[in-house]
């Protein structure tokens, strides 16, 4: 259980990122709600707590290093700590990197990696100080390189990297730090695929089916637990066996 734990998710106005927050929701954390999309902020977080939840929205630019100060500096202020980070906001631009632009690999490098950045580092210096703290980062299978994702594929590999690094500087301040590495999940995005390309991803699924959002929410959960406070440094996918 996380009963009362101050849990931040980023990116969790709908999609994977809700799911992330209802769980931590539903294992009892007090679950801050970021992102940009701020009517379906809004519209997730009256729901959330519809169903007896403690959920607060925060609107908040992960890509911009002063939003994203600002907002952990009044969550400590508010609360007296910081439990739990889910770097979960992330967007794709893809293209072949022959035709790729610059401007299409900036804007993923900046919101898919950059952010991580600089919310870890910002949640590290609270999680420090008060010798506790879980980071759970939200790869992808796509990490290990991906037709037409050059950057997406990028961003997210510096992710395990990030991960990693993190890991081992902070593992002797009761500090853990994972990736999790999504396959096929039904989302909006992938919902909106035409019926071929659905039927092709699901193929390619020893699984047989699409992930939920649910499935990667679970894994959230336990690492963010006490239950998994020796575990650290980890790239664990969750893709029904598409990765091996």
């Amino acid at each position: 259980m996380l009963n009362n734990k101050i849990a931040i998710v980023t990116g969790a106005a709908r999609g994977l990122g809700k799911g992330i927050a209802q769980k931590l929701c539903e294992k009892g954390a007090v679950v801050i709600l970021t992102d940009i999309i701020e009517n379906e902020l809004e519209k997730t977080v009256q729901e959330f707590n519809s169903l007896g939840y403690q959920a607060i929205a925060k609107v908040c630019n992960v890509s911009d290093e002063l939003s994203v100060n600002t907002l952990l500096d009044e969550i400590v202020f508010q609360y007296g700590r910081l439990d739990i980070l889910v770097n979960n906001a992330g967007i794709n631009r893809d293209s072949t990197l022959h035709k790729m632009t610059t401007e299409q690999w900036n804007v993923v490098l900046q919101v898919d990696l950059t952010s991580v950045f600089y919310s870890s580092r910002k949640a590290i210096q609270i999680m420090r100080e008060q010798n506790y703290g879980r980071i759970i980062n939200i790869s992808s299978a796509s990490w290990l390189g991906n037709f037409g994702q050059a950057n997406y594929a990028a961003a997210k590999a510096g992710v395990v990297g990030l991960t990693k690094t993190i890991a081992r500087e902070n593992a002797r301040k009761n500090i853990t730090c994972n990736a999790i590495c999504p396959g096929f999940i039904k989302t909006d995005m992938t919902k909106a695929l035409s019926e071929d390309n659905w039927n092709l991803m699901i193929s390619k699924i020893p699984a047989g089916k699409a992930g939920k959002a649910s499935d990667v929410g679970n894994l959230v959960a336990f690492l963010a637990s006490d239950e998994a406070s020796y575990i650290t440094a980890e790239v664990i996918n969750v893709g029904g066996g598409m990765v091996l």
